[in-house]
């Protein structure tokens, strides 16, 4: 049993490190619980205009967009095999029924090239809420309608950009 204890971490570690994440379920309550009931313009103040408004015969409906970021991923490779020299020798028999031995020497190629796997890309970050609100402009309810990973560890822009901790 000694023996996979170290296992046994190294398969709890990345767990707990997602379990230490937030996502965009634990951004939104945090959203609901925070906003709902407020004024939207404490909302714009705090964190930006919205980019785009959708008046109803109740309220409004917002679009708001914030955390934009552009993040760049590098290509991943193949690793690269060192250089070494196999050397291979055979024994057989000719058609005349002579032993024979043959050496071969294989080498590998000292300027071997990795080859690419992924490219390198960039990736958009950013958080979209769409907040709606009543007549008087108190926020009714609010959610993110598109959110992208984080820039770190989290699951979660929104989380990021407006402050949510898990």
């Amino acid at each position: 049993m000694r023996h996979f204890r170290p296992l046994i971490a190294l398969l709890i570690l990345p767990l707990a490190i997602l379990a230490g994440c937030t996502t965009t379920e634990d951004a939104n309550r945090a959203l609901q619980s925070r906003w709902i009931g407020q004024p939207v313009e404490r909302f714009f103040a705090a964190y930006g205009p919205p980019i785009d408004e959708y008046p109803l015969s109740s309220g409004k409906i917002y679009t708001w967009r914030g955390g934009d970021k552009t993040r760049y991923i590098p290509p991943v490779y193949t690793r690269p095999e060192p250089a070494r020299t196999i050397i291979r020798t055979e024994t057989s028999q000719d058609g005349s029924g002579q032993t024979v031995t043959q050496t071969r020497v294989i080498t590998r190629d000292p300027f071997w090239e990795p080859e690419l796997i992924t490219p390198g890309r960039y990736e958009q970050l950013f958080c979209e809420l769409q907040i709606n609100t009543d007549r008087g402009g108190i926020i009714a309810s609010i959610r993110a309608s598109n959110d992208t990973t984080g820039n770190g560890f989290s699951l979660s822009r929104c989380a990021e950009v407006l402050g949510v901790e898990k």
